[in-house]
């Protein structure tokens, strides 16, 4: 099949999960703006940031184990084994569970031994009970991501869309409503009341958040039962059997999946946290190109999660020809998307920087870091594609043996290298971090090349068993 005809399978399935990830980074966003509203704004941002991040560090890489869900619901949907989805979409949920149970249990340890962190007493004091109100919301943030996984196997990106964008109106509603503190005097019929209602600073955030994941949710939990009603999935009919076997499989896959997303997340905060020492001015820098690489990073990020469904339908439907085609859509779609990222980049990145801040001085510590964003915006999206394509043929390992070797044996080192000893500072940090993606782009794309192979292989063999590793 030629790419002309996976690219709008493609794209029907990718547009929605796009929009789903860029909201997701929207509702981090308006978090960080709503709360640096707050009177002592460096205070409130800084416990913002630091619950934040303990939180998404952890809860992304434990719940990144659900990524498994991929391989096995795309293949059996794939094959047309519906019931056998069915029973994954079970399994996932209670593996989901389980995660839920362990991933509070450290939570509530991690809150403890924050007090043990050289921290501004005042930071703390915020910081702890937030990551304790987002601690709330993992079991839906954790259904949420298995119910996604189900929902983008089975084609029904438009509900996930749905969810993300209407979450982010109930974080700006709760936001307004639990961070600020509101007084006034309601006129009814009968007279006038007062009222004051006192608000929560940056705790509130992270209830508003919860609150958020909670809705995300239940439109998911709607939409899978709707669409079970509309297209009779089945789902009434799974039965709830545990299969260790089965759970076994989805660790197998999701266990280096979840390696992956903090070795990833944990790289970028130490390399953050060294750009630190150089002082507040390179920071803000960094995190002003940091944020507009990861929002524009979200398109491929969503590509990838189609291409893993798209090349494991293929796969499981034994096409194995379409699947190697969906596989080389997906990557040339991301690598055309972050060449014209490369260029924005290039061409506007004093008015990118003026965005964030008025600050000649901090513009012009975050042009040069976006010259640098620009050389490896084109692997960056080729290696994230890829990694969503093998995951649909079940190649787990591959993205996490590269991103361990890349980032943290060549990239990290040559950062550190230059930044510091060369005294290049954060220009020096990020290139260690660009020479590290434009490397995994290469190794992975050439992993994927060697996999479409044997898709080839298979096309020529149909009695061959589908492609698992």
């Amino acid at each position: 099949m030629p790419v002309t005809g996976q690219l709008r399978p493609m794209l029907s399935l990718a547009v929605p999960l796009v929009t789903a990830d860029l909201g997701w980074m929207l509702m981090g966003v308006i978090d960080t703006v709503m709360v640096g509203h707050l009177p002592k704004p460096a205070i409130a941002m800084s416990a913002a940031a630091l619950a934040q991040i303990l939180f998404n560090t952890l809860a992304f890489a434990v719940g990144g184990i659900l990524l498994g869900l991929d391989t096995t619901l795309s293949q059996s949907h794939g094959a047309g084994e519906i019931s056998q989805a069915n029973r994954w979409l079970f399994h996932g949920l209670v593996l989901a569970a389980a995660l839920t149970v362990l991933l509070t249990a450290i939570f509530l340890g991690a809150q403890h031994a924050m007090y043990l962190l050289h921290t501004p007493p005042e930071v703390l004091s915020q910081a702890i009970p937030t990551l304790g109100a987002l601690t709330a919301g993992v079991l839906p943030l954790f259904l949420y991501f298995g119910l996604r996984r189900y929902l983008q196997a089975f084609n029904h990106g438009r509900a996930i869309a749905v969810a993300l964008i209407t979450a982010n109106l109930v974080n700006i509603g709760f936001n307004w409503l639990l961070i600020y503190s509101h007084h006034g005097v309601l006129h009814l019929g009968l007279g006038s009341v007062a009222f004051q209602w006192q608000g929560h600073g940056v705790v509130g955030s992270g209830v508003a958040t919860s609150l958020a994941r909670v809705w995300m949710a239940l439109v998911l939990v709607a939409a899978v039962l709707w669409y079970n009603r509309r297209y009779r999935y089945g789902l009434e009919r799974t039965p709830f059997r545990l299969d260790r076997a089965w759970l076994a499989r989805l660790l197998a896959l999701g266990l280096p999946a979840g390696s992956m997303i903090l070795i990833e997340i944990l790289i970028f905060a130490v390399v953050t946290f060294l750009i630190s020492s150089f002082g507040p001015v390179p920071l803000a820098g960094h995190e002003i190109a940091l944020n507009c690489i990861s929002f524009t990073f979200m398109i491929p990020m969503g590509l990838s999660a189609a291409a893993g469904v798209r090349v494991g339908q293929n796969i499981g439907a034994r096409d194995f020809r379409a699947a190697r085609t969906a596989g080389w859509t997906a990557l040339a779609l991301s690598a055309a998307v972050m060449l014209l990222c490369s260029a924005v980049y290039l061409a506007i990145p004093h008015l990118l920087a003026r965005l964030f801040t008025p600050d000649p001085a901090i513009i012009a510590a975050a042009v040069p870091l976006f010259a640098v964003a620009a050389l490896f915006q084109i692997c960056d999206g080729l290696q994230v594609a890829a990694i969503g394509a093998l995951r649909g043929a079940g190649d787990t390992h591959s993205g996490l043996i590269t991103h361990s070797c890349t980032y943290w044996i060549v990239g990290l080192p040559l950062g550190i290298y230059l930044g510091l000893h060369h005294h290049w500072g954060a220009l020096g940090l990020w290139t260690g971090l660009s020479t590290a993606l434009i490397l995994a782009g290469a190794i992975l794309v050439y992993r994927w090349h060697r996999v479409s192979q044997t898709l080839l292989r298979e096309s020529a063999q149909p009695a061959a068993p589908a492609l698992q590793s």
